[in-house]
């Protein structure tokens, strides 16, 4: 297979750039971490376009991103493979056709997009990259013949257990190039030498691979008139009430994986909100480093004013209400937590968000944890920017 035409050029080695030492594109740093972006918008466009107007012609272009380091393309990419639900969210936004794969399917909600007009996504016949026993399938990257692949290949040869870096090099030459970065856990011990993006940082990025940067531009604006609502719902300090999220799998768990939080894009609505991390007050140790686990005698003790248990975005909040919350009421040690009985136990959100779910996942938790009940943004406006119309 000759390799992609779009593609001219990586600038740095893949071996020494997925060594994560420093140097090259290998950024060190993660900056602020913040995604207080400014953006604004010029022109309009409609739905369909390959790119949004003024996004700098059909010529080549470059994009940069940690630890891959400068990607030219020829030609904007039309098929694509995305590592998880945080790089499709952002495609959605960004009003590009769904990716052909993801690492595991099921894990991209998108029963969030049920309540904005005009956007849904089906992801019943997306590939699902992580296979049995941790090996994940060279030959389906043939098989997808994707335009780019929107995925860490530091997350690959790390999460996969069949692939080394000559496996990266192979594909990059002979499919496609690799353009991502791993932001939504920073607890990874392998990813300590290159750069974190931010999650609009990371928006950023993927708006310029597919030239929307309008659309980009857009969300930022809206994001930070989200944010500026959120400034005015947080209390106190002494007025956040003191969280623990976890894993929990199943609709009767007996044990837990605890998330801290921490500057992750996975945390956002949680930092955003400023709620106090009970687990980060004790001494245990965070699941993405030590893939820790605590029983409900550990949990009595630390005994959080609220629990906020992922592994269950599947279901309703009636159901989650039916099935997990009713096993804890019934549960011997259980029953005596603080949580329980004032009945503040709630899906503690996904692995990955985008800016499309994002919006949505901080309005539940704002209800969740701070009782607000109005709408905190703009679903007509969210639907108008994907469908590529700018104008106010």
């Amino acid at each position: 297979m000759q390799r992609r035409r779009f593609l001219t050029g990586v600038t740095a080695t893949t071996g020494a750039l997925l060594a994560g030492c420093a140097g090259g594109a290998s950024e060190s740093g993660d900056g602020n971490g913040s995604d207080r972006t400014t953006g604004s918008t010029t022109g309009t466009t409609t739905g369909g376009s390959t790119t949004d107007a003024n996004s700098g012609g059909n010529g080549a272009y470059s994009v940069s991103m940690a630890p891959m380091g400068e990607v030219t393309f020829e030609s904007v990419p039309q098929t694509w493979v995305a590592n998880n639900g945080s790089w499709a969210d952002m495609g959605a936004a960004l009003g590009v056709e769904p990716p052909k794969a993801l690492w595991l399917p099921e894990r991209y909600h998108t029963q969030y997009y049920d309540g904005i007009p005009g956007i849904s996504v089906d992801t019943s016949k997306m590939t699902t990259l992580f296979g049995d026993g941790g090996s994940v399938s060279k030959e389906t990257y043939y098989q997808l013949d994707g335009d780019v692949h929107v995925q860490d290949p530091t997350f690959l040869l790390n999460r996969a257990k069949n692939w080394k870096r000559a496996d990266i090099d192979e594909i990059t030459t002979n499919v496609a190039p690799f353009v991502g970065n791993t932001g939504f856990s920073r607890g990874y011990s392998w990813h300590e030498n290159y750069r974190y993006y931010s999650l609009y940082d990371a928006f950023g990025k993927l708006a310029k691979v597919f030239k929307r940067e309008q659309r980009y531009n857009a969300f930022s604006k809206l994001h930070d008139g989200f944010q500026s609502q959120l400034s005015n719902i947080v209390p106190s300090k002494s007025e956040r009430p003191a969280v623990a999220i976890l894993w929990a799998g199943g609709n009767q768990p007996e044990k837990f994986s605890p998330y801290l939080i921490g500057k992750g894009t996975s945390f956002k609505q949680w930092r955003d909100l400023e709620v106090r991390d009970a687990l980060a007050e004790t001494d245990v140790e965070n699941f993405h480093a030590s893939r820790a686990e605590i029983d409900y005698e550990t949990l009595l003790e630390i005994d959080p004013e609220m629990l906020l248990l992922r592994g269950h975005e599947d279901q309703t909040a009636t159901k989650f209400q039916g099935t997990v919350v009713q096993f804890l009421r019934d549960h011997d040690i259980a029953s005596d937590l603080t949580a329980v009985k004032n009945g503040d136990v709630y899906r503690g959100g996904p692995l990955y968000q985008g800016p499309i779910t994002n919006l949505v996942l901080t309005e539940r938790a704002a209800k969740q944890v701070y009782g607000v009940s109005k709408e905190l943004f703009d679903r007509k406006r969210v639907a108008d920017i994907v469908a590529g119309k700018f104008s106010q």
